[in-house]
């Protein structure tokens, strides 16, 4: 094994996913969340972003119209990771999703970060979350990171809306 680390302002660009449907994973993805469309290519593709980036997130239905979701309990995705920039930016989509009565799987504070979590429509598991400073970060008296998984309270996260 080599010493090479990869470096640290090394992000991950995009995702691309299959899905079975590109109108309701617009629908999901655009409506929904917020995305922008960037362009289509042909009626079996679609490249989405947030501000302007040329795409956050593809979706195709390359080898996938139609198709029914991924097994569960099978090797894959687990979920695609949407980084807020601020809580009260969490907060709204919090209530977006309430408002449009869609179901989440879960919701957690981390700790270093709250989370949301939901299933698009075709099950690809999304986690839409912001993360604390790194000086708020929960960490032991060695200074050693200590992430955890408690309950997120909605009520004081609605109340940032207010």
């Amino acid at each position: 094994m080599s010493d090479y680390k990869i470096p640290a302002q090394t992000r991950i660009g995009h995702v691309h996913l299959k899905v079975s449907d590109l109108q309701k994973s617009m629908a999901f993805y655009c409506d929904l969340l917020g995305f922008e469309l960037v362009t289509m290519y042909g009626d079996q593709a679609a490249f989405i972003s947030a501000g302007g980036y040329h795409h956050h997130i593809g979706l195709n239905t390359w080898q996938s119209k139609g198709a029914p979701p991924a097994p569960q309990y099978a090797p894959g995705l687990f979920h695609t990771a949407i980084l807020y920039p601020e809580r009260k930016d969490l907060a709204a989509i919090l209530k977006r999703l309430i408002d449009n009565e869609y179901p989440l799987t879960g919701a957690s504070d981390h700790g270093v970060s709250e989370a949301l979590y939901l299933d698009d429509p075709d099950g690809n598991g999304v986690e839409l979350y912001w993360d604390r400073p790194k000086d708020k970060w929960p960490t032991d008296e060695h200074g050693n990171l200590t992430m955890y998984t408690r309950q997120l309270g909605f009520p004081g996260l609605l109340a940032l809306l207010q």
